[in-house]
């Protein structure tokens, strides 16, 4: 897929089967783990399920199987008319019985409303396993900004996750704030990746612009009834204190089940998705 427009408000929508209300609902961007992309500022990744290559060309791999038919859309709500130029292969056959659908949703807070926490996913309901998260992140405010524990409340969990991570450098399988000679560093790999930084005017004393991806495909995180997805958003005060943030944040979970889907929340407005 090569989209011209504006990629956050171009809205891919996939409907699996009879379905009415999608199982995809993402921007096309977000999507193909590029958030802050633009046509002249685009990052190369190469993953396996998402590959990014020279110039903006976007590619997806993830398995999408399904019994009756397939629907996808893309929903341009700029005022601008845009050019979408794409190929769509398949193969059909028999689909095995134990064989989930895939599912993706984008959400996005900005400022982040609850003060130090986001949530990533959550109302999901059935038997399934989530295999990926991708994170649009800007802070606001200069410093480190990625203590964040990722947790995974899985089948009944309250207070105490079943999954709680150590940071949110440790999450994207890097480590100590993603640092090189150079500050932060880009790096892009088959399953976790930083494959975009933005410094407007510097490496620490600005406001930074991540894109960050995690694929759970060797390591699924597997459910049979519920499952939920949250990340702190943690900075650091002065004495080594826990600075809790308000940052921007936007996301995609990925994630397979069986159907039916319980709704997803009521998709952002185009404000709500705008980049500025």
């Amino acid at each position: 897929m090569t989209p011209t427009g504006n990629w956050r408000w171009s809205v891919l929508r996939f409907y699996w089967d009879d379905e009415t209300e999608p199982s995809v609902e993402v921007p096309v961007a977000d999507f193909f783990a590029s958030g802050w992309a633009k046509w002249d500022r685009c990052p190369l990744i190469d993953s396996a399920p998402i590959a990014v290559n020279p110039r903006c060309g976007f590619n997806c791999y993830w398995p999408m199987p399904f019994r009756k038919k397939c629907r996808i859309t893309m929903e341009n709500l700029a005022d601008e008319r845009m050019v979408l130029y794409y190929q769509v292969n398949y193969a059909l056959g028999e689909v095995p019985t134990n064989a989930a659908y895939f599912h993706a949703q984008f959400r996005r807070e900005n400022p982040v409303k609850t003060k130090g926490t986001y949530t990533i996913l959550d109302g999901v309901e059935g038997d399934g396993q989530y295999v990926g998260t991708y994170m649009a992140y800007g802070t606001h405010h200069t410093g480190w900004w990625g203590e964040g524990e990722v947790k995974f409340f899985i089948d009944g969990d309250d207070q105490f996750p079943t999954i709680c991570g150590t940071g949110t450098e440790d999450y994207f399988c890097a480590s100590y704030d993603f640092e090189g000679k150079n500050g932060y560093t880009e790096f892009t790999h088959p399953y976790s990746g930083l494959p975009q930084v933005i410094r407007p005017d510097g490496n620490y004393d600005s406001q930074q612009r991540f894109s960050l991806y995690r694929w759970h495909i060797p390591d699924p995180v597997r459910f049979q009834h519920d499952l939920k997805v949250t990340i702190q958003d943690l900075g650091w005060k002065s004495g080594g204190r826990y600075d809790q943030l308000q940052d921007d944040i936007a996301t995609v979970a990925f994630w397979y089940q069986s159907e039916p889907h319980k709704l997803f929340p009521k998709f952002p407005s185009r404000d709500e998705l705008e980049l500025r």
